[in-house]
């Protein structure tokens, strides 16, 4: 985990809207320890996908996590690590959190969704396979040719669901064991989230879903639209009363040691519409 990407999302983060971190080197290690840095900061692990050229890159999505312990926690964590801005002055990393962040980061990235998409390559693998036969020449030989291929692309697809229903039956139990519960989607997407946490997104797709890409747990719905010809208003985190560190952010400055006094206007304010009265 780089230091400039941990002030980057920091500083993102005081915003307190979703923030979306990417991982150029598909390291699912890194996004963890963001995610884990986030949670004590008043965020949330949302959700992750692939992208980029042959899905090279992984995208995390925060948001923020209105419930009264990850505020509290934030508040106390912002306290006693004030110069948390600079990505080095960190809380230490828990270990058990951690792994449980690795866990619902790979089972998001290989679970019922990943076998089948596995299952849609080899059905086009097969039809790629007879297209090939006949644009050989459609000979037996060309269709003995495009067998074998077809037969070792076949055994490399089996061998790569195997490793991926084992590899979510591990990230499932350890998840399971944790108090996670397993969430369908509307797409029937599969995903396991912490007691009380709620499906973020809609239709299966948080990162395209709501105002900001997602409605994470325990994020207000999103509001209405603006009427036409208004920007709309964005979302703010609550601000806590003088002494209470902000949630996402340091704690505010404290003010000066004198008011300074507000600027009063040299007229009252008169009706534009009013006329003296007619002699």
């Amino acid at each position: 985990m780089s230091k400039r990407q941990t002030r980057k999302m920091l500083r993102l983060m005081a915003s307190g809207e979703p923030v979306e971190l990417t991982s150029a080197m598909a390291s699912v290690k890194k996004l963890a320890r963001l995610a884990f840095t986030a949670q004590q900061f008043g965020y949330e692990y949302a959700d992750v996908q692939q992208g980029g050229g042959n899905n090279s890159q992984l995208k995390m999505l925060i948001v923020p996590d209105h419930s009264p312990q990850a505020r509290a926690r934030a508040a106390q964590n912002w306290a006693q690590y004030p110069n948390a801005h600079d990505g080095v002055s960190l809380p230490p990393l828990v270990p058990d959190a951690f792994e449980l962040l690795k866990a619902r980061i790979n089972f998001d990235l290989t679970g019922k969704s990943a076998e089948k998409r596995m299952g849609y390559g080899a059905l086009g693998v097969s039809i790629g396979c007879v297209v090939l036969a006949y644009r050989l020449g459609g000979t037996s030989d060309d269709f003995v040719i495009s067998a074998v291929i077809w037969l070792v692309l076949m055994a490399v697809f089996g061998v790569g669901l195997v490793v991926t229903r084992k590899r979510n039956a591990k990230f499932a139990a350890r998840l399971h064991a944790a108090g996670f519960a397993p969430v369908a989607d509307e797409t029937g997407r599969v995903r396991y989230l912490p007691p009380g946490g709620q499906m973020p997104g809609q239709h299966g797709n948080p990162f395209g879903a709501g105002p900001y890409g997602a409605q994470g747990p325990g994020m207000p719905a999103p509001a209405a639209p603006a009427p036409y010809g208004q920007p709309p208003m964005p979302y703010a985190p609550p601000q806590p009363s003088y002494g209470q560190p902000a949630p996402y952010g340091p704690p505010p400055q404290a003010p000066g040691p004198y008011a300074q006094p507000q600027p009063q206007p040299p007229y009252p304010q008169q009706n534009p519409h009013w006329q003296p009265p007619q002699r």
